[in-house]
């Protein structure tokens, strides 16, 4: 199975942390989950990659932290919310990923269905 190089994703893993916080605020182990779900299993984002992700983010001020009790077992939880800045910057690399992928499948052969190659 071929599996995603972390050099290639590493441009878009602030738009899928923003797109997980589009509709609500989120915090780092549920948003690394979703990331995998939604990838159908095909991209882990590392521990690492995703707090380098929310300090980056938070410095350029895309996204905004806050700390809540967690109910189940009153551990103070970071969770993470997108600012306006934030969503301006999520439109922004959706643009660019279309223009990206336009132009990198140019240069991608893809099998012909008759055997022809």
């Amino acid at each position: 199975m071929v599996s995603i190089s972390s050099d290639v994703i590493r441009g878009y893993n602030d738009t899928m942390i923003l797109y997980l916080l589009l509709e609500r605020a989120s915090y780092g182990y549920e948003i690394s989950r979703q990331i995998k779900k939604l990838s159908e299993e095909k991209y882990v984002i590392k521990e690492t990659t995703l707090y380098s992700a929310f300090t980056r983010m938070e410095k350029n001020g895309y996204i905004e932290s806050f700390y809540d009790e967690d109910a189940s077992n009153g551990k103070r939880r970071t969770y993470y919310r997108i600012t306006d800045a934030g969503r301006q910057y999520y439109k922004e690399k959706c643009a660019e990923w279309k223009l990206t992928k336009e132009v990198v499948e140019k240069f991608i052969e893809e099998e012909q269905e008759n055997g022809d190659n």
